[in-house]
């Protein structure tokens, strides 16, 4: 019975089609537009993962990494006082505008770090050495930089290339492959000296304190101690913490990138637009599968109603429904699924948009899929519960 179910489905080839691509649509749009809204929510994060120190300490009333409030100089040597820290250097993160040597002008995210321990430098180094930064007017550019910051379109910058950070020479002497950031910018690191030189002065500049724990002390602990014994506020920096994020009582030790991530969904309207076109996916699909679906199962009454005149229970034809649909469903989430593999290789190879699907997604989505079509089904079903056998008979 259930290969009679599929022949009859792959043999009304328009009503198939019209049920697949419904599906199609709905599976690619809300896998597309949930993995761009996480991805736009991991650029939020950008510099935590850019300057990787495991400890951020900030202004107590900091909430998320991309609006910090200065700090006096003298804090730096507050963080180091405390008994648990290993060590601490300061650091300034802030927008700048640079001008290239053809006139344009572009924005970058300025990153100061310590010139002794260069601690909070990239990661990973394409080009140059790190130890140059401590050179005169050196700048290390990440590889979004490369381009942005080239003289022509089209190009690339070189080492030893220069621009202007408010009309001061910056020379650059390292590339690094990093994480892009969420204002568009490409990130640019120098020492700290040099940060506040290209920086119009204010009272305060330091923007946080980057510190790490003594071998054998937890970082929640070091966390603790540095709080109390300074009256700052200090972040893990691990990663985003589902668990933190969803719990009703806050732990007392946050993840910066979990507070960041909640700070823009609570006060952006990022969620509320991606979450409408998810919505909007989720009733388009909704609405030409039921429809569909049920013009499919109205079409084919008769050859029902004489499957049950010959004996087929009622049960039978609502399995031979369902199997009709779910067949629907997983082809078209499979082939919903395929377009979006082809979406992420292009948005990965152009770095934009952001793009980065959680492992749960693709399952949420099958989820939701699942629903869309036992909904289709249910109203071939209560259309097949009413069917009287003798109905075949009257033409």
């Amino acid at each position: 019975m259930l290969r009679l179910a599929l022949k009859m489905l792959f043999g009304d080839t328009g009503k198939y089609l019209m049920l697949v691509a419904g599906l199609v649509f709905a599976t690619f749009l809300m896998a597309q537009q949930t993995a761009v809204f996480c991805g736009l929510m991991s650029w939020t994060t950008a510099t935590l993962k850019n300057v990787p120190a495991p400890i951020w300490v900030v202004e107590k009333k900091v909430e998320q990494v991309n609006e910090t409030n200065p700090l006096l100089d003298t804090d730096v040597a507050r963080v180091r006082s405390v008994d648990s820290v290993a060590w601490a250097a300061p650091l300034y993160s802030g927008i700048q505008r640079v001008r290239l040597e053809n006139g344009n002008f572009k924005i970058i995210q300025l990153i100061g770090i310590d010139a002794t321990t260069l601690a909070g430098a990239p990661v990973k180094l394409l080009q140059g050495r790190l130890e140059d930064l401590r050179l005169p007017h050196a700048v290390i550019i990440d590889d979004l930089g490369m381009k942005r910051l080239a003289k022509e379109s089209g190009g690339e910058v070189k080492l030893g290339d220069t621009f202007e950070i408010n009309d001061q020479e910056a020379r650059v002497v390292g590339i690094a492959d990093t994480m892009q950031s969420f204002t568009g910018g490409p990130y640019v690191w120098t020492t700290y000296e040099r940060a506040l030189q290209y920086t119009p002065p204010q009272r305060k500049m330091l923007s946080a304190v980057i510190a790490a724990p003594r071998p054998g002390i937890s970082e929640a602990q070091c966390v603790a101690d540095i709080e109390r014994e300074t009256g700052l506020k200090g972040y893990l920096n691990k990663g985003f913490s589902w668990a933190d994020f969803t719990a009703e009582t806050p732990p007392s030790i946050q993840d910066f990138n979990t507070t960041t991530v909640a700070w823009y969904i609570r006060n952006t309207g990022i969620p509320i637009s991606f979450g409408i076109t998810v919505i909007v996916g989720f009733i388009v699909g909704t609405a030409i599968s039921c429809q569909t679906f049920y013009s499919f199962v109205l079409e084919n009454m008769k050859h029902l109603g004489a499957l049950k005149a010959m004996g087929a229970s009622t049960w039978t034809l609502c399995l031979m429904l369902l199997t009709q649909a779910f067949t629907v469903g997983l082809i078209g989430y499979g082939i919903g699924l395929f377009f979006t593999a082809g979406f992420a290789k292009g948005a990965l190879a152009n770095e934009q948009p952001p793009f980065y699907m959680p492992e749960a997604v693709p399952l949420v989505v099958l989820g939701v899929i699942l629903v869309i079509c036992s909904l289709s089904a249910l109203l071939g079903i209560w259309r097949v519960s009413r069917l009287e056998p003798a109905m075949v008979f009257r033409g």
